[in-house]
């Protein structure tokens, strides 16, 4: 077995939509990145290649590379599963993310059973949390950034 966990963090801006988990979730502002910012799969996705000791998401996927300007995320989590899980499998996944609007209650649900499917978990091995800043905490308690968390198990397949 082994763990991963993993981070990622955007400023938010207008024009942009929020996407969490491959859902795209109703606010005034989204992730400002190269790719569709969705920093809940980013931190997953480095979490993944963390347990595997491959790097991290830059390594992979550079903002550098045009390739990669305004990809789903999602698409970057399938090749990462795809590409560098094998020999192993997921276990468990336990997510946090930190926004203080908009408030993501109502769409948990929704993230966990889109992550669930992408990752080929059963539902209850998907864990997706959501706090606030509590209003403090520079542009994270202003509702000008993001920031999402990513503890990942994984375990090697028998032969």
């Amino acid at each position: 077995m082994r763990v991963g966990t993993g981070w990622d963090l955007h400023r938010l801006g207008s024009g942009r939509t929020l996407i969490l988990g491959g859902v795209v979730i109703p606010s005034e502002k989204g992730e400002i990145a190269h790719s569709d910012g969705d920093v809940l799969v980013h931190a997953i996705i480095d979490a993944l290649l963390g347990a595997l000791a491959k790097g991290d998401i830059g390594s992979h996927f550079p903002d550098s590379d045009p390739r990669y300007k305004d990809i789903s995320s999602i698409r970057l989590l399938k090749q990462v599963l795809e590409q560098d899980l094998p020999p192993y499998r997921i276990e468990n996944l336990d997510t946090t993310i930190i926004v203080q609007r908009p408030k993501l209650r109502e769409h948990i649900d929704a993230i966990r059973a889109n992550l669930a499917k992408t990752l080929h978990l059963e539902l209850d091995r998907v864990s997706v949390k959501a706090k606030t800043a509590e209003t403090i905490l520079g542009e994270l308690g202003s509702g000008d950034a993001i920031i999402a968390q990513a503890s990942v198990l994984i375990s090697e397949i028998p032969c």
